[in-house]
């Protein structure tokens, strides 16, 4: 037993304390810390086979594809439900395997840690064999789900590139080339915005790219789901407003450009204009370069237009004057010198159409009262008398009035991406009432259109829409996976699978975003569910998640989805925000840059359209083609160091 008393000490010389577990001094010592290991894993590996067995039944429903795999799944949930850092750490001190990587083969990993421990107590010095049945298949399987969903792993690469496709994308074979030359593997389309044509064109461009370039290219259509955002407000006055560009003098350093034009069938102005006029009767033909329009805006202020530019139908003018215009502002022409006439005639007296109301909003401050109604009603500001007391509390629509009746006084509510914050006090199957107790310290804006999350509220929400069941029609054709939104139960990913049968459609793969607190608290349960579709993922979806969670939980949240996910073999995608700086402006923050290194711990990552997309998908790929010579999943991989050799 000398060997084992060697094995005794702690890596790097500090030891754990001594009422943690008592430090063997002898081989004598060590034995029964031996006998109690052996039979503590022992106990361990009884539960786990004993769990695994009540969901016998259940298991006989996955695809053939996931058995070995909702076992294992099985196996590493019983093994979570201990505390094991006691174990970990005594396990440790001896060393052996403390389990913490034990996701790939739960079973397998225990197996091996109980043929060491036999060796040892036989007084045998051999090293614990690591090629045992079922050691590393796990892996295999991981990689075997993630080809299947995600495609090949790119050379030099282990984490594929997706990029969700911008609108152009439909009509830009170039730029669907570009994208994949730059080092995207997956296309993901947005089935929330345009429509199948779109989607279509966008899927045919991909094909050709494609095959044009011979790099793979996987097809990922997502559904839009149930859209639970701000209802309409109050429209606000018709009017437009310009003015030019000032000098800290105030002089003007750049008039504005207004553009004036038929309210049918407009014609578009031919550089970016601050204002586009519509004039009723085709009057602007009337206008010739040099000429100048007087009106009087909605202060009363005489204003200058002055034609620079014919267009066709269109009149281009510049003002150096800041203008608000209603419509029925009276137009008149004052002629350039030169052209006949010098007080215009009636005809050449022109007047202002319709304009586009404001939008308007809710200002809303910590302490505030919002009512929350039905999407009929259009929403207001609040109502304050003489005194500057709330008369009526602000209110705003709903998009999807049948949550209303799912909603509980004490339950939280947050608006567009928790930027504003609150607690429901009351509510009714017509109305809820809010109080806010997170905002900006001057007061937060809320618009139409916005995001309303409700992390605490047990929705009945059907996870598929009537418009994701046409949707879901078109994506059985075109794609080679369809991401799905807002499931919180199995039942929902049930739905989904009899609905892709329905459609002769079961090949298709099936990605599950996580993005709500319902969802990662039934992730076990939503994984096994998962596991009746052949080929099948999971999106971690942080915009939302975080909301719904808090954002100081997030880090903590998206490590237990990685744990749970490779447990169950089951590829990931790292979503949301990811290198949005630089997709978007071009130069990246040193934050996002960790985030995206991040991403080497997942099979995929999901990068957002940009203006500067091209460079976003070469810094990822030299991003992750770095960082994998240090991890693979949440394990670190000790290559040679260059920064080891500082020192001489």
């Amino acid at each position: 037993m000398a060997n084992v008393a060697k094995l005794k000490r702690v890596s790097g010389g500090a030891e754990l304390p001594a009422a943690r577990f008592p430090v063997p001094s002898s081989a004598q010592e060590t034995d029964p810390m031996l006998d109690s290991l052996e039979s503590r894993l022992s106990s361990l590996r009884s539960e786990i086979l004993s769990f695994e067995q009540k969901f016998s039944a259940q298991r006989k429903t996955l695809h053939a594809e996931f058995q070995a795999s909702a076992s294992n799944l099985l196996h590493y949930i019983e093994l979570r439900r201990h505390d094991l850092r006691v174990l970990q750490e005594q396990l440790t001190l001896l060393g052996l395997s403390s389990l913490g990587r034990a996701e790939p083969d739960v079973l397998a990993g225990l197996n091996a840690v109980l043929s060491v421990l036999a060796r040892l107590r036989q007084g045998g010095a051999e090293a614990g064999r690591t090629d045992m049945p079922g050691a590393r298949s796990g892996q295999a399987l991981a990689a075997r789900h993630a080809e299947a969903l995600l495609g090949r792993e790119p050379a030099g690469r282990r984490v594929r590139i997706m990029v969700t496709l911008p609108e152009e994308a439909a009509e830009d074979g170039a730029l669907v080339r570009s994208l994949l030359a730059a080092g995207m593997e997956s296309a993901r389309i947005n089935c929330a915005h345009g429509n199948a044509a779109e989607w279509r064109r966008m899927v045919e461009n991909v094909r050709a790219a494609s095959a044009q370039l011979r790099r793979p290219c996987k097809v990922l259509m997502d559904l839009g789901g149930p859209k639970l955002r701000t209802a309409a407000l109050r429209p606000g006055h018709q009017v437009i407003r310009w003015r030019p560009e000032r000098n800290e003098l105030g002089q003007v350093v750049s008039p504005a450009r207004i553009w004036l034009s038929a309210p049918e069938g407009a014609q578009a102005p031919p550089v970016p204009v601050q204002a586009s006029l519509p004039v009723l009767e085709n009057w602007q033909n009337n206008l010739h370069v040099g000429d100048r329009v007087l009106f009087h805006d909605a202060r009363g202020r005489l204003r200058k237009l002055k034609i620079v530019q014919e267009v066709g139908a269109g009149r281009l003018a510049v003002c150096s004057q800041t203008a608000y215009v209603v419509p029925d502002t009276r137009l008149r022409i004052k002629p350039r010198k030169g052209r006949r006439g010098a007080k215009p005639a009636p005809a050449l007296l022109g007047r202002v159409g319709a304009l586009p109301a404001l939008a308007r909003s809710l200002v809303l401050r910590k302490g505030d009262e919002v009512l929350l109604t039905l999407p009929d009603v259009l929403g207001e500001q609040a109502v304050r008398d003489a005194r500057q007391r709330v008369a009526q509390p602000a209110h705003i629509g709903c998009t999807l009035p049948e949550v209303l009746r799912d909603l509980r006084a004490g339950e939280r509510i947050m608006f567009d991406d928790g930027k504003i914050s609150g607690v429901i006090t009351s509510a009714t199957p017509r109305q809820a009432t809010v109080k806010i107790t997170r905002a900006r310290s001057r007061g937060a804006r809320l618009e139409a259109d916005k995001g309303i999350n409700l992390p605490d509220s047990a929705l009945h929400l059907a996870a598929l829409t009537p418009k994701d069941l046409v949707d879901l029609a078109e994506i059985a054709q075109q794609a080679d996976a369809v991401g799905y939104s807002f499931a919180r139960r199995p039942e929902d990913l049930h739905r989904l699978q009899a609905e892709l049968e329905r459609l002769g459609a079961l090949r298709l793969g099936v990605l599950l975003k996580i993005e709500n607190r319902q969802a990662f608290e039934q992730l076990p349960s939503l994984l096994l569910a998962l596991m009746r579709s052949p080929v099948a993922g999971v999106m971690i979806a942080r915009g939302d998640l975080a909301i719904e969670i808090g954002y100081e939980r997030l880090a903590e949240v998206q490590e237990e989805i990685l744990w749970m996910c490779e447990a169950a073999h089951m590829p990931v995608v790292w979503a949301t925000q990811v290198l949005e700086t630089l997709a978007k402006e071009g130069i990246p923050s040193r934050a996002e840059i960790t985030d995206a290194a991040m991403g080497v711990r997942a099979e995929c990552v999901m990068l957002n359209k940009g203006p500067y997309i091209l460079e976003t998908i070469r810094a990822l790929d030299n991003i992750l083609a770095r960082m994998q010579e240090h991890h693979r999943k949440k394990r670190e991989m000790l290559r040679k160091l260059k920064l080891a050799e500082g020192i001489r």
